[in-house]
């Protein structure tokens, strides 16, 4: 495995690759021990760093994480979900043919290891509240915010 780290507007971000894909983007508090690079990770680093400053709005390195055929549907789903325009659990479960899922839906969400590529910081609350985000909810505002600036459209609570 190959790491790079990003410090960022929402703290130190670790990638994690191997030859063929990215498998991990998480936040970390501290930078852990320094490991190899290399170009994927770099190429990933170097997209993310894009994003932050307001260049980049999609990703196209390849990524790919591990979990069930049901875990794999939602996290496919996540990646549909439009800058700016959050979503609520209730319209991904909609989405995804499956209303009475949305705690599993949930749980899937928060499995997601691969953070803001795999945008489920974009799910929010049925009431437009921030709720359950791995990396803490202050990120996900940011997140949202961030977004909201770079694309123009503002919309940073669910809009019903």
């Amino acid at each position: 495995m190959y790491y790079s780290y990003l410090p960022s507007p929402v703290g130190l971000i670790t990638l994690i690759a191997d030859e063929d894909a990215v498998h991990t983007i998480t936040f970390e508090e501290q930078q852990p021990t320094e490991e190899p690079a290399n170009a994927l990770s770099e190429e990933a680093k170097k997209q993310l760093s894009e994003y932050f400053e307001g260049k980049r709005l999609e990703f196209d390195f390849p990524y790919r994480q591990n979990g069930t055929p049901f875990q794999q549907m939602v996290w496919d789903e996540l990646v549909k979900i439009k800058i700016g325009y959050p979503i609520s659990y209730t319209q991904l479960s909609r989405q995804l043919n499956n209303p009475l899922a949305i705690r599993a839906i949930a749980s899937a969400n928060g499995k997601n290891n691969l953070a803001i590529v795999v945008p489920c910081h974009r799910v929010i609350g049925h009431n437009g509240d921030l709720v359950g985000y791995a990396g803490g909810l202050w990120r996900k505002q940011w997140l949202l915010e961030h977004e909201a600036r770079i694309t123009g459209i503002g919309q940073t609570t669910l809009i019903f």
